[in-house]
């Protein structure tokens, strides 16, 4: 049997968590909505598509707390 060879995608994300309680509106909380639209459910529609395939794959994701 010949030997597969394996590769590890560790995907890593941070966000600074900054709270401005005084003003209504503020750009860190845009930058998490824009993470969500523009990486992590792209991510989600791609791994989906994936498992439709039935392509093996395993997935490490690690998030930093708040």
């Amino acid at each position: 049997m010949t030997p597969r060879g394996m590769l590890a995608l560790v995907l890593h994300t941070h966000l600074p968590f900054i709270r401005h309680p005084e003003h209504p509106e503020f750009l860190e909380e845009r930058w998490l909505f824009e993470a969500i639209t523009e990486t992590y459910l792209p991510l989600l529609e791609r791994f989906q598509r994936l498992a439709n395939d039935h392509v093996p794959f395993r997935l490490t994701m690690s998030f930093t707390p708040p």
